[in-house]
């Protein structure tokens, strides 16, 4: 795989020039297929619409047109078109900066002032102008509305608790002012899921108790069986799942039908604000069919030549079978950087209510010595083919932030340096088949429990298994199901989980680390302690943990952070940490993502394939990909 191209993480006005050519400066070309009673495509784009330059991404000129085959394995899976598509206010690079994208630029003063210009004649798909009316409507109408938003504004755009000063100063132009920096917001809007904090007003207008006819409010939501208004408006309001075929989007596809909830047809865009540099209107592809399918039948499917572009539902362990297809049906097999800080990784639950095994899963020895008892490399090699690497659940070498130490510290096979540490602890009593006592005379049994969804999870937990026998830990897989696992979490009946490693393993200093920090309930290793976080202390437990209090410190010294020298050092101790600590035990590192490609061009053979940073398809901009003899 080619090396990726690092560079410093910047969002500024001069970032735009690449991108933003006048109209006049382009020579339009008629989108092939459109509506003959839309406008011309001149007036379609906005007047500076965003111009990519394909030759300097070593891509080609696409052609317009044809319909993409892909599969999801669920209906609601057809959500995830406007997670590929990646039209966002900003949007990261492949090279992971965060640059203006359906804004025409942005402004950041001393990090806590952020000015938006917006592309003037930019236009939601229903032709209706987007302007600064839109943010208007969504932070005075909608996050400021305690019918709609019960939580409140969203935290993201909170500092210190207080909201932002919002400022409409032209019909393209809006202001979001805190008294201290907020690094959170941007990279907010940049998420695979972002917050859409602008939305279509012209279209909510007619659903919201402050602006709509009652008798018309009352009668859209008897039909669709809402309690009220607010109800209604909420049901309406769906920038994201790709349900409500009436709303407006901003994404290369929308949804124009729901005759279907197996077959889903997305159209383009005729209003989209992306165009190639000879004056193509984007997206290349016409329609994007995603066909719903067992997903355990996706692998077979795809290997008999039913999609187009597939990488939901396939995993490293299906490469052979692909690989064996490719002749007969002509794709090809690319093999993708998955992000994740590991394939797998041994959650100890730090939070855990039975007191002995939360001391015992506090003691930074028994963690080590739990991944000292482990053969990474057998591992990678039964299971990954040895592609991948053995080692920690950390960033990757593609991350700016990477140091060697991360991946290697603790995680080689030494089971005579676990048992001495595991001696060091006083866990020394065994029973007649070597199996160490719990201070408390339990055998020392660990039930490692899993979602059920993964072959090659259980696999893992059979190797880990054979090997903790010999440093007299014995090991106990119990599949059950992910609602099931994080309820657990939550009680505190969870001792220890698996799962896969960090979702985001190629961070900048620029990006949150609150994925490795414990702020959020839904982890399975430190759920009392993300409650606290979230809750500002209603519920959960303030971490007593020194490493997770300090973590904790850290995260809140990267919210109000001014620049990437901070975030920087910032991010290089909470790495540290979990290198120092074995927070999580992880076990296998850049393992391969198979993303099958059949008569699409522009799809890049070698990439990096991930939630956030990446949206997938999104970052490599879904847009310029096109559909080859078209």
């Amino acid at each position: 795989m080619k090396p990726f191209k690092w560079m410093r993480p910047a969002l500024c006005t001069a970032a735009l020039t690449l991108f933003a050519w006048p109209v006049t400066a382009l020579e339009l070309k008629e989108t092939s297929g459109i509506d003959p009673s839309l406008p011309p495509v001149a007036e379609r784009v906005p007047s500076e619409p965003l111009v990519v330059d394909l030759a300097e991404k070593g891509r080609v000129t696409g052609t317009q047109g044809g319909a993409l085959n892909t599969l999801i394995g669920r209906s609601r899976d057809v959500r995830l078109i406007n997670v590929w598509g990646y039209a966002r206010l900003v949007g990261y690079t492949e090279d992971l900066d965060l640059v203006p994208d359906i804004l025409k630029s942005v402004e950041v003063e001393d990090g806590r002032i952020f000015t938006f210009e917006l592309r003037e004649g930019h236009k939601w798909s229903d032709g209706h102008p987007f302007t600064a009316e839109d943010f208007r409507y969504f932070f005075e109408d909608i996050a400021s509305n305690e019918e709609l938003m019960p939580s409140g504004i969203p935290k993201f755009l909170l500092v210190d608790g207080q909201p932002p000063k919002f400022e409409v100063l032209d019909e393209t132009t809006v202001r979001y002012s805190w008294d201290k920096p907020n690094p959170l917001f941007l990279p907010e809007l940049g998420k695979a899921r972002p917050p859409f904090i602008y939305r279509p007003a012209h279209y909510l207008r007619q659903f919201h108790e402050k602006y709509g006819e009652t008798a018309f409010i009352e009668e859209q939501a008897g039909d669709v069986k809402a309690r009220g208004w607010a109800s209604l408006h909420n049901k309406k309001d769906d920038m994201y799942n790709a349900r409500n075929i009436d709303m407006p989007s901003l994404q290369p596809w929308i949804r124009l039908n729901d005759d279907s909830d197996r077959r889903f047809k997305l159209v383009r865009n005729p209003y989209y604000h992306r165009v190639d540099s000879t004056g193509q209107q984007l997206p290349y592809i016409d329609e994007v069919i995603m066909t719903v399918a067992d997903g355990k039948l996706i692998p077979a499917k795809t290997q008999a030549g039913e999609t187009n572009l597939q990488a939901r539902n396939l995993s490293f362990a299906d490469i052979t079978v692909l690989k064996q297809g490719e002749p007969q049906q002509g794709y090809s097999t690319n093999l993708w950087l998955n992000t994740k800080g590991s394939e797998i990784s041994l959650l100890p639950n730090l939070t855990v209510k039975d007191p002995v095994w939360r001391e015992l899963n506090r003691d930074r020895r028994f963690r080590q010595a739990l991944s000292l008892g482990i053969d990474r490399e057998l591992i990678n090699k039964v299971l990954f083919f040895g592609l991948g690497r053995a080692g920690n659940d950390t960033v990757l070498q593609a991350s700016p932030l990477f140091e060697p130490h991360y991946v290697t510290q603790n995680a080689q096979y030494d089971p005579d340096k676990a048992n001495a540490l595991l001696d060091e602890i006083g866990l020394v009593e065994r029973r007649g088949d070597g199996i160490r006592l719990l201070p408390d005379g339990r055998p020392l049994e660990i039930i490692v429990e899993t979602a059920g969804e993964s072959d090659t999870e259980i696999d893992a937990l059979e190797l880990i298994g054979e090997t903790w026998r010999e440093i007299g830990v014995k090991l106990f897989a119990k599949p059950s199901q992910r609602d099931i696992l994080r309820e657990r979490a939550i009680t505190g009946d969870l001792v220890m989980a698996v799962w896969s490693g960090f979702e985001n393993g190629i961070p900048t200093s620029e990006m949150p680390p609150d994925d490795y920090v414990p702020v959020w309930s839904d982890r399975l290793n430190w759920h009392e302690w993300g409650n606290y976080f979230e809750t500002s202390g209603a519920r959960g437990e303030k971490p007593d943990w020194e490493p997770a209090a300090r973590l904790t410190e850290l995260y809140n010294q990267w919210l109000s952070s001014r620049t990437a020298a901070e975030r920087s050092e910032i991010w290089t101790e909470i790495l540290e940490i979990h290198a120092q600590e074995t927070i999580h035990i992880g076990l296998v590192s850049a393992v391969r993502q198979p993303v099958v490609v059949h008569g699409v061009g522009n799809v890049p053979s070698e990439a990096f394939y991930g939630w956030d940073p990446g949206a997938h398809f999104g970052v490599h901009r879904m847009d310029e990909f096109f559909l080859k003899g078209k």
